[in-house]
């Protein structure tokens, strides 16, 4: 990673007028980004690739240059900004207006779809030196020859990644064909996929590339948590996940618009600070619910990812994956809202087991590292709520002069005859009495893994469990059934999931029509009353206790499975899809042991006869 000496925005060549405005937004040094972009645009025409995450100060970066150069002399359009989405067109335009505050004559103009166009159309007819917009409506207003674009200096593709990634290719590709050679392009993405590659080689000229961290790589100050549980406990972990942080202000993406309204509906029917952003919301109901976010009436925000692209929101200290993207790059961009600014922030995934591989994925794409959390349990949640209480109390300021002050002696009196541990314990009970209630016998979420066993969680020895404590279950099930480790864990998990305490998990051994597994001697007559007999998918699972495994011999050594495969299967034909499937491949295997055996048994016979036909021939 390369690294930038500190310095000032003085050194950077940036005038006095803007200066002032910096100074008025509240900035001190600039960014990395804005260290190495702002020089570059200010003293040469070049073309730029800038690679950095979102929140780094891109829009500083360009903005200052091009408002400090911008011509205030003639009315025409001299910088052409695009930007993917609405929200984020609004953000710029903002932005580079409060940048333009000291040179009045210089006009920043907003266009995007979903709003009057007849607005923009006046708009465009002053003076419009800068103009922010998305891909549709420019090319829209460049058609009706309203936006003229012939004679423009810059071209801005601010979020590339994003743009491209949304569709806008064609359309980036028509305003390009609308602009002057001469023009200087300034690229500016957080990921580098082969077809921004493609494009920066069709119309870019020789540019000069400012990477900030590695390529593809996360931002620095987001942490990167993964929860594992079953995906029918999803919405049951998000919840633990936001009560541990009572403070949480984040977004929760979902892949889809009707799983944000469920989930975003969940969430307010139990009484969270929530709301949805998805695309089927009008412009003025999406622009009321961002503003509620981004004044914090609203906590938690359920977003897809199209919906949520253009949010520019500072503080949040969550992002949390419901569901994992399909791309590794949408991730890097969803964990790159939180963390801005310098400020830390946490990026939390809700997986489950099959959705591991793709947290490796993502970790090796990112270069960042994921830390495997476990989901909260009643008691932490309860813990921190209660931590989250008493220091709202410790920190509420009382005014002597209130109506409160007026009342506390009639309190006091009525409260003299309880301790003062009583009142606490009270006033406690009183604030969570719902939530207590609401946990009150609460079931782990957690997914055991293989992993778990290895490492030793939960004081086990690595795959291993007290021997004189240990029962040993025969199943009817096998590699014939597709069946693993994680599996079977799966599904004594799922039968005894009432059982009061979870069950301890030791060594598992799979043959080919059965298996053996090493459970709590404790729990093994729970087990087998839970589990032996039931059906699934059509076939009628058989769990019987055994003779613990022989010292230094293998399970697969031992006579198998001592007659019980056959137990539940009657005569091998199995009901139901998976049952079919199974006769299927016995039925395959049975026809080519005959074929074989015709082919053994009849080996001599074609000689013979071919010996025979030439012997006669001759």
């Amino acid at each position: 990673m390369e690294e930038t000496k500190t310095i000032t925005f003085e050194e950077l060549g940036l005038s006095d007028e803007l200066l002032e405005a910096i100074k008025s937004k509240g900035f001190e040094t600039p960014t990395p980004v804005q260290a190495r972009t702002i020089p570059e645009i200010l003293n040469h025409g070049r073309d730029i690739i800038s690679l950095a995450q979102t929140g780094t100060g891109k829009t500083a970066a360009f903005g200052l240059p091009i408002v400090q150069l911008a011509d205030d002399k003639t009315s025409q359009t001299q910088a052409l900004i695009l930007s993917p989405t609405r929200e984020l067109c609004l953000q710029i335009a903002k932005d580079l207006a409060t940048f333009a505050a000291t040179r009045k004559r210089i006009q920043i103009v907003p266009v995007y779809g979903g709003s009057d166009i007849k607005t923009q159309l006046k708009a465009l007819k002053g003076p419009a030196q800068i103009v922010v917009g998305t891909p549709g409506r420019v090319i829209d207003l460049i058609e009706r020859g309203s936006l003229k674009i012939g004679n423009i200096r810059w071209l801005v593709l601010d979020e590339a990644d994003e743009m491209l990634n949304m569709g806008f290719k064609e359309d980036i590709e028509t305003i390009l064909s609308s602009t002057p050679q001469e023009r200087q392009t300034l690229l500016f993405s957080a990921t580098m996929p082969p077809f921004i590659a493609k494009m920066v080689g069709q119309y870019m000229k020789e540019p000069m590339e400012i990477k900030i961290g590695r390529t593809n790589e996360g931002a620095s100050t987001v942490e990167h948590h993964y929860y594992v549980v079953k995906a029918q406990d999803r919405y049951a972990a998000l919840k633990r996940i936001v009560d541990m942080v009572p403070d949480i202000y984040g977004i929760v993406f979902c892949r889809t618009r009707q799983e944000t309204k469920e989930i975003a509906d969940k969430l307010i029917a139990d009484g969270y600070n929530a709301d949805a952003l998805h695309g089927d919301l009008s412009q003025a109901q999406r622009d009321m619910v961002m503003q509620r976010f981004r004044i914090k009436h609203l906590q938690i925000l359920v977003a897809t990812d199209v919906a949520a692209r253009g949010i520019d929101v500072t503080e949040l200290t969550h992002v949390i994956n419901y569901n994992l993207p399909d791309d590794p790059e949408v991730y890097i961009h969803r964990s790159g809202r939180t963390g801005r600014a310098g400020k830390k922030g946490v990026s939390v995934s809700i997986v489950h087991t099959r959705e591991i591989s793709r947290i490796k994925q993502i970790s090796k794409v990112s270069h960042k590292e994921f830390t495997r959390v476990m989901v909260p349990t009643a008691e932490e949640i309860c813990q921190a709520k209660l931590h989250h209480f008493i220091e709202g109390v410790e920190n509420q300021a009382v005014d002597t002069d209130s109506a409160i002050s007026a009342l506390l002696p009639q309190v006091c009196e009525r409260l003299q005859n309880l301790t003062k541990e009583e009142i606490i314990a009270k006033f406690v009970s009183v604030e969570f009495e719902s939530v207590n209630k609401y946990y009150q016998n609460a079931e782990d979420l957690n997914v055991e893994l293989a992993d778990d066993r290895k490492k030793g969680r939960k004081g086990d020895k690595p795959g291993m469990l007290d021997e004189a404590d240990t029962a040993r279950l025969f199943l009817n099930i096998g590699k014939i059934d597709r069946i693993k480790a994680q599996d079977i864990i799966g599904l004594i998990n799922d039968y005894t999931r009432k059982l009061p305490q979870k069950v301890n998990i030791g060594h598992i051994d799979i043959n080919r029509n059965f298996s053996f597994v090493e459970v709590d001697k404790k729990w093994v007559g729970d087990i087998i009353e839970l589990m032996n007999g039931k059906s699934i998918d059509g076939f009628k699972l058989v769990v019987e206790e055994t003779t613990p495994r022989p010292a230094g011999k293998s399970d697969r050594k031992e006579k198998r499975g001592n007659g019980r495969r056959g137990e539940g299967r009657g005569d091998r034909r199995e009901k139901g899809e998976r049952g079919e499937r199974r006769n299927e491949r016995r039925e395959r295997g049975n026809d080519k042991r005959e074929r074989r055996g015709e082919r053994r048994g009849d080996n001599q016979k074609p000689k013979d006869k071919k010996r025979g036909d030439k012997k006669n021939n001759k």
